[in-house]
């Protein structure tokens, strides 16, 4: 009996417009991204969307700082933003602002209805003011001496070292972070919202099962503990949105942050002529999911839910915490190289290693996940390439070379494909559940049996036999349609390889029933390898490049970064005339180009190049340039770069080395 289809709207915490993607940000969009694909392939009807979350003083202060507009600098990362999420497969349906008109419009009319329904209260509180920048100082811009125990050089809203909360203003000697000069104390007041009126509403709300239990559990310590009004109001200068009937006072960041899930959502609806009532109105059947971290439980746990059922909107049907990426059971670090960027990753490994790899170690549980980089390489290895992909490269050359790509309508074992077929539904509740390392482990527990069998039947020993051609058809198209069903049921986590897949087997993109069905008398393309492996190489690769992004200047290299070398180093240097016999840009890749090199060894050369941006292939065939022929070759994910070709310039402007026409490749350089 089909599954009745379900109306779903996904949203992934909004990544603030301050800075890069990392890939503690992404085990979040990730988890989320698997969860969406997976309902997608299920026939529902499921939007996932997202935004830049780009309201807030370090907004602000950052565009200031870089002599831009606050508007300027986050549409620069929210397309920066956009880019990586894309690399990684994160497939939003939409992504938007919540520096946005539909923001604007919705968080006045929450405001407007608490308000109306008494939940808005005005209070004069007192705040520390820099006089320099003529602003009030949010506790991380204030440092000083711990009120308790004299700590020195503490933040303005607890101690480091004892432990103890305070107001910033009870600091001894107070500096601001932002002029280095001392605040004075002034009074404003302020707008709060009065969550002690929801204590009732949230004790429900809070156990009514949309929380995990570990969530449910710490909110309660909130709740027993007592309830606090909540400050919604900053002071200009802000960049956010201005409060419709309060002058000089805008919504703080986080009033409006989580309003960007439906203004997002709004613009969607906008673009698709989708119902947004549907969704958010109070008695929605459509079903609304967060997915977040354990940092923010307060904000979509407490104040959230609070906020909504104020102004008569339905509140989500479950917020899905997650905790915090370590790697190699450490903090991420910058000094050690693994507080690791997503365009540092992706210059070095396949973004769907990381995918797997995190759903290999995902459950339902509020629960931090490591990024054990031995293990990262081991599991990828050994799971998808060593188990997954090896079946489908042991079969489909006996396939395409033997029988013309034709697929046998028989099914040399009819026991292990039923078992396939029906591990569909323990495969889906378990996805459904958000238990991700659960259902891998069921997958390649298929995947063992396959190739045991595989290794039992023997198709190359079978190949070799005279008479067993239908036999040797019969193996290899059962192994190719176990190998689909496992592709199947790992779509979610791998699309990328699934979608090659596809292509390889001549299949639209896979839906989750066709694990109930196989492909008899048909038609298969040339297999081409559908994942490489890790290489450990690559992986300490990317950890000293993160060493080299993030490593702060002293104040000789902020001069000269470049080391002295001597005669002795330069000698080392093997620099070549060389002739680009054949260019080619490179699938996947922004800015590489293929070079391929006659540097008068008689052997073709192959270097990748970052310099697509500024030629186009056909500029460079023919053309002599510099080769360091020397230069210890470098895999990559798209292939063997054997060598670097010399160029000038910086960032976006980089030109190959104009080398003299009479000049003949391998000819010296020196």
């Amino acid at each position: 009996m089909p599954t009745p289809r379900r109306d779903i709207l996904v949203t992934s915490a909004l990544p603030y417009a301050n800075g890069q993607i990392h890939l503690g940000h992404l085990l979040e969009y990730i988890q989320t991204d698997i969860w969406v694909r997976f309902q997608k392939s299920r026939g529902h009807n499921c939007t996932y969307v997202c935004a830049s979350d780009a309201h807030g003083t370090a907004i602000m202060l950052k565009a200031q700082n870089e002599g831009i507009t606050p508007e300027a600098l986050i549409e620069q990362v929210k397309a920066e933003h956009e880019r990586d999420f894309a690399a990684f497969g994160v497939n939003f349906d939409h992504f938007h602002s919540t520096h946005s008109e539909e923001n604007r419009v919705l968080s006045e009319l929450i405001y407007e209805r608490c308000r109306d329904n008494g939940a808005i209260k005005r209070t004069t509180i007192q705040q520390l003011f820099d006089t320099e920048k003529g602003l009030f100082l949010a506790d991380r811009y204030v440092k000083g001496e711990c009120p308790k125990c004299g700590a020195l050089d503490q933040y303005g809203d607890n101690c480091e070292s004892c432990s103890a909360t305070y107001e910033a203003y009870e600091l001894k000697n107070p500096i601001s972070t932002l002029s280095g000069s001392a605040p004075v104390l002034k009074d404003s007041e302020h707008l709060f919202f009065d969550l002690p009126q929801f204590q009732d509403f949230l004790k429900d709300w809070t156990t009514s099962g949309r929380l995990q239990p570990q969530v449910a559990n710490k909110l309660a310590e909130w709740l027993d503990s007592g309830l606090m009004p909540w400050d919604i109001s900053r002071d200009a200068p802000y960049f956010g949105f201005e409060i419709p009937d309060a002058p000089g006072k805008y919504f703080y960041v986080w009033l409006d942050a989580p309003i960007g899930y439906l203004a997002s959502f709004k613009a969607h609806c906008d673009n698709t002529g989708m119902d947004f009532e549907h969704y958010w109105k109070k008695d929605s059947q459509a079903e609304v999911y967060h997915f977040i971290g354990k940092d923010i439980v307060n904000f979509h746990c407490l104040f959230w839910p609070s906020m909504l059922s104020c102004a008569d909107f339905r509140t989500p049907s479950a917020v899905n915490v997650h905790g915090f990426v370590t790697v190699n059971g450490a903090k991420m670090s910058k000094s050690r190289g693994t507080f690791i960027q997503a365009s540092t990753y992706l210059a070095h490994l396949n973004p769907e290693y990381l995918r797997y790899y995190y759903a290999s170690k995902l459950n339902s549980r509020v629960e931090d996940t490591d990024l054990n980089l031995e293990d990262f390489v081991q599991k990828v290895n050994s799971d998808m390439v060593g188990k997954v992909v090896n079946i489908a490269s042991r079969s489909a050359g006996f396939i395409s070379k033997r029988f013309d790509g034709q697929l046998s309508e028989t099914d040399a074992n009819p026991e292990l494909s039923a078992q396939f077929a029906a591990a569909s539904d323990s495969i889906a509740a378990l996805y459904e559940a958000r238990e991700f390392s659960a259902a891998l482990r069921e997958i390649m527990a298929l995947a063992d049996d396959a190739n045991a069998w595989i290794a039992e039947v023997q198709p190359w020993v079978v190949a070799k036999q005279e008479g067993q051609e239908q036999q040797l058809q019969a193996l290899c198209s059962t192994a190719l349609n176990l190998f689909r069903t496992l592709v199947i049921y790992l779509q979610p986590v791998v699309p990328a390889l699934a979608a090659s897949a596809s292509d390889f087997l001549k299949v639209p993109e896979f839906k989750w029933d066709d694990a109930q069905t196989r492909l008899t008398s048909h038609t298969i393309g040339q297999f081409k390898p559908l994942m490489q492996r890790v290489e450990m190489d690559s992986v300490n690769a990317m950890i000293e490049a993160g060493k080299q992004v993030t490593a702060p200047a002293t104040a000789e290299t902020a001069q000269d970064s470049t080391p002295e070398c001597t005669i002795d180093d330069f000698v080392k240097i093997d620099m070549r005339v060389a002739r680009i016999d054949q260019c080619e840009q490179v699938e996947g890749a922004k800015k590489l180009l293929k070079l391929t090199l006659d540097d008068g060894s008689g052997k073709p050369r192959t270097v990748f190049s970052g310099i697509r941006g500024i030629y186009e292939p056909d500029q460079l065939v023919g053309r002599l340039c510099i080769v360091l022929a020397n230069l210890k070759p470098r895999k990559m994910k798209f292939g063997l770069s054997e060598g670097m070709v010399l160029a000038a310039g910086e960032d976006q402007d980089v030109f190959l080395l104009d080398v003299d026409s009479q000049a003949e490749p391998g000819m010296r350089v020196s």
